[in-house]
């Protein structure tokens, strides 16, 4: 099994890296989730990241692409509901990435 060791606290990941138990997500997971991917969580991450979050509490899944920049147009303008944008902010693969990051299940239609 892999395990993420944050401030201590083991958090139990499956084969993909993403968590095990949706309730070991805090912010601090988030962050270490983020730094074994090589990135920084910035305001406009956690933007998205909260955004997914209740996402996910509305309808228990985690959104793949279109239906992920979808939902951002609606809630935070087209500015940001984009590809381009949820591109550049999760390294190319928005849904996964930021799933992951929000402590969400991998989205089922993403390879």
């Amino acid at each position: 099994m892999n395990c993420l060791d944050v401030s201590g606290r083991q958090i139990a990941l499956d084969g993909d890296g993403y968590l095990q138990q949706l309730g070991d997500w805090d912010r601090a997971v988030a962050e270490a989730l983020a730094a074994r991917e090589g990135l920084a969580l910035s305001a406009e991450h956690w933007e998205i990241l909260d955004l997914l979050r209740r996402f996910h509490a509305e309808f228990q899944l985690s959104p793949a692409t279109r239906p992920l920049i979808r939902y951002v147009a609606q809630q935070l303008g087209a500015e940001k509901g984009n590809s381009l944008y949820l591109n550049r902010l999760f390294n190319g693969t928005p849904a996964k990435l930021a799933a992951k990051l929000a402590g969400l299940p991998k989205p089922t239609n993403c390879i």
